[in-house]
């Protein structure tokens, strides 16, 4: 249900591929990181390469327009285009570890975070570390030839990239890396192969043009084609391989690559060095450089200001007054402890000769250095965030030569002052003379985009003059097109729409990126942020948000329904209700339905946007009146209503669950899509009630009298509603059976079968129900708690973050979850011998375990209990959400897809623990496997003490 499969009309020919031209798709699709806006013709999803080859040669017949999106984290405008846009992110995502990690190989959409991750147990990463790790994919770090904070300029993808295999508009397929490669490009692509060959020697034979490119390259440099291949491949096949790194998707589609990995030094010193001007702080980069430095971040007087706004940084900083200080984050990594120490006696000399105020020494604490990368990294959400609504922000990226970096910060911050532009940011990779800078204009006032225009040029004027490269990182992309010939001269420009004609003679991909004849391309097809709910208006549609989205491979992701949003208010706004109706009549489903609102995305988000819950205000706003009312006695007889819930679960599990499926599943399908999200599809695996909560008291670990407690408990409904898949008590035997043991007694309120954390309600947008639950627990609860002293603690995660909430404004109250409860006071308590643990276990982080901060405890219970622990790398939220994993179920299988395919490839595991409920029951649905609480591995191993 997540996307239409019709074919595309082109011609008179009908072309067999998937896709969509639905207006809720190509307007999802329309918005990447950039700020502009080309709504495609039809959104493609590929399948295999054999479908990518179709496309390529379907669209170059047809003279369609094609860009390939992966991550779309670009900021220039590569990753949007007219005709065909092409997602390679659901099936082109695969990692091969080579050579004990020496290689990887990836294909385009695999995730850059993933790779580091697999990389990881091998000491190994990847030498670009753009600041969008989270998000971006290999597609996008090699298309637009990343590096980042650390990289420095021999470590960018151009660099670390071994070979490509790729393939061209004309469907031809190559492996650089394959003996024959090169005869293969020169017998199947022959005009290509000699027209490469002719420009290479044409342009080594040119003393200018090798003496431009070797000064041009001699720097972080993403402006244009890489020129510098024709320096360092002989090949064409190679020379073409190097082209295509930083070619935006202009040249072909690659198919994978194979990187060099490099050292991931695990120890590491940083400082970060106050100076009274910015002269101070340049004049000390060649000294820091030779000492070792590996980063060195410059962070100007406005950066400084603008950090300071955070109140932990400003603490950090001592409420310093800044007023023509700059600073400099002084950073040194090594492989080994003993050599780390000598990189910082070395450091710590350096930095005592410098005019410098430092915080606090070069230091190894994690804490303070995190510290001092939040005062670089909260920049850009700061700036961003505290913009004027409705203004663009635009982050850009230049680089200099290293002597000529002083004069052009003064002469940028000159320029930028002339246009004004307040507190313009001026930041960057001062090691390599790449700085970034940040302005907010309003694009859609005519007087401000003239001003964007003039400084535009003003800007494009003084990099040039200081033979610097108007861009470092972010490639050319739309916004910089019309000023490659400007930087590189008309000559080589020449060469590189040569380079573009040989390989694409169609100019199918990717058009008006990098190449472009229209000298006003960059101020056209400008996406604008209408004001529209205070709780999105500052989403800069970054795209971080995805990567951790449980619907993103099913319908929507938080970026796509913001933008969504902002497409039905502009199409009304401009009379095309048509539009908008189209958009809303499929946005219900692609959006508000499907979202999981686990509010993971606010961890990832810059600007710390809560989809979620606006999400959960749109199921709000359609569940009016009467609804609201039904949800409110709800709460007020929840006692009843979770009795006669369990009385249902024992009728039902006498019946076999395929009929239940099979019956629950043919309702559904015959009271339409609006029922569908209140009338769940059982699963196959659907146990038998749990325990009444009411026949816990009577436990030996449970007392009656608040003085004996250690924690007043309030066992989850969840489990009383759903029994564990053996029939036993689950996660509320075993969190009994533990305290048992370590001789701890908890308390459970009288009043317990009243009493749920709340989220039933919330998720669905039944407010009134919510609010009233919260009163019953808040009235129940607080006198258990003698005064704070006990914790209040349950034994489903997303039940204690729902208690969490409640408890929220109340600062006597401390909510935990049980597991971080059972850390802290039974783990010290217990000794278990290895022999006695449980082989091997899997855990699973819930969302709700993230949102409370207790991984480390749900860990350190795992560890406990079982000698090999592993948590998938690809794991994220499961979309079980409560129920929606019943009511939706296709949210649950897109989202658990990867971690499941992960799963299989990890041989034999003797549990599969989680720490909630019905996330466990959603993960044993999907896998086949049977999941359990933590808490149950735990007691099992303790039990056998």
């Amino acid at each position: 249900m997540s996307i239409t499969e019709q074919p595309i009309k082109s011609g008179e020919r009908i072309l067999p591929l998937y896709s969509s031209n639905r207006a809720v798709d190509c307007a999802a699709y329309a918005h990447d990181a950039s700020h502009y806006l080309i709504h495609p013709q039809a959104l493609i999803r590929a399948n295999d390469l054999d479908h990518i080859a179709n496309i390529l040669t379907s669209a170059t017949e047809h003279h369609i327009p094609v860009t390939f999106r992966a991550g779309a984290t670009s900021l220039s405008g590569q990753a949007s285009g007219a005709g065909w846009l092409v997602d390679i992110r659901e099936t082109q995502t695969g990692i091969e570890i080579l050579n004990n990690g020496a290689q990887v190989r990836c294909q385009p959409g695999a995730l850059l975070r993933i790779v580091n991750a697999l990389l990881a147990p091998y000491g190994r990463r990847l030498g670009p570390d753009p600041a969008s790790e989270i998000a971006c994919t290999i597609g996008g770090v090699v298309a637009n030839n990343s590096s980042g904070m650390t990289s420095g300029h021999l470590r960018t993808a151009y660099y670390t990239v071994r070979s490509v295999e790729f393939i061209l508009p004309s469907g031809t397929r190559i492996d650089s890396a394959a003996i024959d490669a090169d005869d293969r490009l020169r017998i199947k692509e022959p005009e290509l192969h000699a027209g490469l060959t002719r420009l290479r020697d044409t342009i080594r034979s040119n003393p200018h043009h090798v003496e431009t490119i070797k000064q041009q390259y001699n720097m972080k440099n993403t402006m244009g084609y890489g020129l510098n291949s024709f320096l360092d491949a002989d090949r064409p096949v190679d020379i073409l391989a190097k082209l295509l790194v930083g070619s935006e998707g202009t040249l072909a589609y690659i198919v994978n690559v194979v990187f060099d990995t490099v050292p991931d030094l695990p120890y590491a010193a940083s400082a970060l060095c106050i100076f009274d001007r910015i002269d101070q702080a340049t004049d000390a980069l060649a000294a820091l450089d030779e000492a070792g430095a590996v980063a060195l971040e410059l962070l100007d007087a406005v950066s400084l200001r603008v950090s300071l706004r955070d109140k932990a940084v400003d603490d950090f900083l001592q409420g310093m007054h800044v007023d023509t200080h700059c600073g400099l984050l002084v950073e040194v990594q090594a492989e080994t402890s003993d050599q780390l120490d000598n990189y910082v006696d070395q450091m710590t000399r350096v930095l005592g000769g410098l005019p410098a105020w430092l915080p606090t020494p070069l230091t190894t604490d994690a804490s303070t250095r995190a510290m001092m990368w939040k005062t670089r990294k909260v920049l850009y959400s700061a700036v961003a965030g505290n913009r004027q609504l409705g203004t663009t922000p635009l982050l850009e990226d230049i680089v200099v030569p290293g002597p000529a970096l002083t004069k052009t910060v003064l002469e940028l911050q000159t320029i930028l002052d002339k246009h004004g532009y307040i507190d313009p940011v001026i930041f960057g990779h001062a090691k390599d003379a790449n700085l970034h800078f940040q302005i907010n204009p309003r694009l859609d006032d005519k007087r401000e985009l003239d001003t964007y225009e003039a400084f535009t040029e003003d800007l494009v004027e003084l990099i040039i003059g200081y033979n610097g490269s108007l861009k470092a990182e972010h490639g050319t992309g739309r916004i910089m097109a019309p000023y490659v010939e400007r930087q590189f001269g008309s000559a080589l420009y020449q060469v590189m729409k040569e380079i573009k004609h040989l390989c694409d003679p169609s100019h199918i991909l990717n058009p008006g990126v990098i190449i472009s004849d229209d000298p006003k391309a960059h101020i056209k097809d400008l996406k604008t942020y209408p004001q529209i709910d205070p709780a999105i208006d500052r989403c800069v549609e970054c795209g971080y948000c995805e990567p951790i989205c449980p619907s993103r491979h099913t319908t929507t992701t938080p970026r796509q329904r913001i933008a969504l949003i902002r497409e039905m208010y502009l199409a009304r706004q401009a009379g095309d209700h048509a539009l908008a109706d189209a958009i809303a009549a499929d946005f219900e489903y692609m959006a508000i339905d499907t979202c999981a609102a686990d509010s993971l995305c606010t961890l990832s988000c810059p600007m710390n946007i809560d989809t979620g819950k606006v999400m959960k205000g749109y199921r709000t706003a359609r569940r009016a009146g009467r609804t609201q009312d039904l949800g409110k006695g709800l709460a007020d007889q929840w006692g009843l209503a979770q009795a006669r819930l369990r009385d249902g679960m024992k009728v039902a599990n006498i019946i076999p669950n395929t009929l239940i499926h099979a019956g629950t599943k043919g309702m559904r399908s015959i009271i339409g899509e609006r029922g569908r999200d209140w009338i769940p599809e059982v699963p196959h695996s659907m146990p038998g009630p749990g325990r009444a909560r009411t026949d816990l008291t009577l436990h030996p670990a449970i007392t009656h009298q608040i003085m004996h407690a250690s924690a007043v408990w309030v066992p989850s409904c969840v489990s009383a509603i759903f029994g564990a898949p053996d029939q036993k008590g689950g996660a509320t035997d075993a969190l009994l059976s533990i305290c048992k043991h370590a001789g701890i007694s908890m308390i459970i309120p009288p009043q317990v079968d009243k009493l749920c954390c709340s989220t039933l309600w919330a998720s669905k947008g039944l407010t009134a129900g919510a609010d009233q639950m919260r009163d019953i627990v808040a009235t129940v609860i607080e006198p258990l708690t003698d005064d704070g002293r006990l914790p209040v603690i349950c034994e489903a995660s997303s039940c204690s973050h729902g208690i969490e909430d409640i408890f929220s404004q109340n600062e006597a109250i401390h909510v935990e979850d049980a597991t971080t409860f059972v850390a802290r006071e039974v783990l010290p308590r217990v000794t278990i011998p290895m022999e006695k643990k449980i082989a091997r276990v899997v855990v699973h982080p819930t969302c709700a375990s993230i949102h409370m901060g207790i991984g480390d405890d749900v860990l350190a219970i795992a560890r406990a209990a079982a000698r090999d622990v592993i948590v998938p790398v690809h794991a994220g939220c499961c979309g079980s959400a409560g129920d929606r994993f019943m009511l939706h179920p296709e949210l649950s299988e897109g989202a658990t897809s990867e971690e499941l395919a992960e799963l299989e490839s990890l041989g034999p595991i003797d549990w599969y623990l989680s720490s909630n409920r019905t996330c466990e029951m959603g993960l044993t649905e999907r896998s086949g496997k049977s999941w359990r609480h933590v808490l149950e591995a735990l007691a099992a191993v303790l039990a056998n003490l």
